[in-house]
């Protein structure tokens, strides 16, 4: 399983900054973060997939299984209005997170192909909030 993980700061305004870290091979990125504060994704950890959006047509990273929410996806946006859930984040990660999910695609591929025996890999995603000053 490979973590995404989301470390939220105390919110300024409607804007509630982060950092997004992830692993490519041995090296962690850490990416800048802004999400609604009047739509916030409960803290704790969601499956995430790549999958097609037809909003904004192409493939992104979506969040299942939050509560009472569908479409949840991480995505480009500079400005809490730009989002009603999503989690928003600069050019830089978006191209690492399209890394990320190529290497699981094809770590999967080759699980496949060779018919190993073990679970194909898939990427999950840890919301933390910011601890108490």
């Amino acid at each position: 399983m490979t973590t995404i993980t989301l470390i939220r700061k105390p919110a300024e305004g409607k804007t509630v900054p982060g950092t997004m870290s992830f692993q490519i091979g041995e090296q962690t990125l850490s990416y800048p973060t802004i999400e609604n504060a009047d739509y916030l994704i409960p803290a704790g950890t969601y499956p995430v997939e790549r999958t097609w959006s037809p909003k904004f047509k192409k493939d992104l990273p979506l969040l299942k299984n939050v509560p009472d929410r569908e479409g949840i996806r991480i995505h480009m946006g500079t400005a809490p209005e730009h989002s009603t859930g999503c989690i928003l984040t600069n050019f830089a990660a978006m191209t690492n997170l399209q890394i990320f999910f190529n290497r699981i695609d094809l770590i999967n591929e080759y699980i496949k192909e060779e018919n190993y025996d073990q679970q194909l890999e898939s990427a999950t995603i840890t919301i933390l909030d910011a601890s108490p000053a």
